[in-house]
């Protein structure tokens, strides 16, 4: 089987052709902010992009012949975790998302390219809105303010598969509390197959991370936003986009911090040290929703490469439960094994409805 996948990103469009799960292409084409500021909104880069995968497998010389086409999901509505045909609805709910972000992109442009292809399926796999907590999870103290979430879904699942499929059991026998280290971060109580509490990673909830500002002290939030010192908008991107360490730190770059702190900056060791403590705060959190039985606390993403941080988190947390690191995030390679799994009925195929 050949499948084909497409995820979007906010400048960059990853392409990757799998056989089976052998990579025989990846690409990650960057676009400048020349580029794409040439497109009022994020929809309007549709033929763009689409234009730019086709280029790409032209020249390493691909036929537009697949078995399946998987593209990264978009901020639909809540649904439970798990692969997903691209039909109709689909579609009309991706192109009116609850926010423009460049994966909606992605089932939208899988969905075009298989349509060309005889006997192509068109694929989406547990998007960032995968949403399988319990029902009091989404009670918040205020009813105006019922609890989403917007998470690294996609990566979390799979890597405790991989978990599992390493230690021999299966995702759906486990209990696990799992820590995304990214540019956001996520944590996550999964119990046997479903992920049945985690944090908006994007919005203002959960621990602070490179990019984004966590949980914030409410109280304080709302004398800001009626401050006058700023308007709505760089509010929004104090939560998300210049919060966290690119607001304390004035840099995203975990590497740059660690070098400030080995330089002797106390400042910086302080606020790593925080954004750790606060990482280390929700897994504890995570372990009650699991009532202590954890079977592993797993830590992934880019920034579980640094040791400086995964030490520190199970020196913090190593009394839970075994600790675990799968550093980096392979998207691509999740999303062709879940368009392999589909193509196999080893997962079954949902329907968005």
């Amino acid at each position: 089987m050949k499948i084909l996948v497409v995820n979007p990103g906010s400048t960059s469009t990853k392409v990757a052709v799998y056989e089976e799960e052998t990579p025989l292409l990846t690409r990650n084409i960057q676009h400048s902010v020349e580029e794409l500021s040439a497109y009022p909104h994020i929809l309007d880069q549709f033929d763009f992009r689409k234009r730019l995968v086709l280029r790409e497998l032209e020249a390493n010389g691909f036929p537009l012949l697949f078995d399946a086409v998987i593209g990264r999901g978009g901020l639909v509505k809540p649904i439970p975790g798990g692969v997903y045909e691209v039909n109709e609805a689909l579609k009309r709910d991706t192109e009116h998302a609850m926010r423009e972000h460049a994966c909606n992109l992605g089932a939208l442009i899988a969905s075009d390219l298989a349509a060309a292809i005889p006997g192509c399926r068109a694929f989406m796999a547990d998007p960032g809105v995968v949403d399988e907590r319990d029902p009091v999870c989404h009670v918040s103290g205020s009813p105006l303010l019922p609890r989403i979430t917007i998470w690294h879904a996609l990566n979390q699942k799979a890597i405790a598969r991989r978990f599992a499929h390493d230690t021999g059991r299966l995702y759906e026998d486990l209990d696990l509390v799992m820590a995304h280290l990214g540019g956001g971060i996520s944590v996550a109580a999964h119990h046997r197959g479903r992920a049945i509490d985690t944090n908006n990673a994007l919005d203002g909830e959960g621990p602070f991370s490179p990019e984004r500002s966590g949980t914030l002290p409410a109280g304080q939030l709302v004398d800001l936003c009626f401050s006058g010192q700023l308007t709505k908008e760089e509010i929004k991107k104090r939560i998300c986009g210049r919060g966290g360490l690119a607001a304390h730190l004035g840099t995203t770059d975990v590497r740059a911090v660690e070098a400030a702190i080995q330089a002797g900056d106390p400042h910086a060791a302080q606020v790593l040290d925080a954004m750790i403590y606060n990482v280390a705060k929700s897994i504890g959190a995570a372990a009650t929703v699991l009532c202590g039985r954890i079977d592993a606390i797993l830590l992934t993403g880019g920034i579980a490469h640094s040791a400086y941080i995964t030490s520190r988190l199970e020196e913090r947390v190593g009394f839970l439960a075994p600790v675990h690191i799968y550093p980096g995030e392979d998207e691509m390679l999740a999303l062709a094994q879940n368009a392999i799994a589909a193509l196999r009925g080893t997962r079954p195929v949902q329907v968005y409805e």
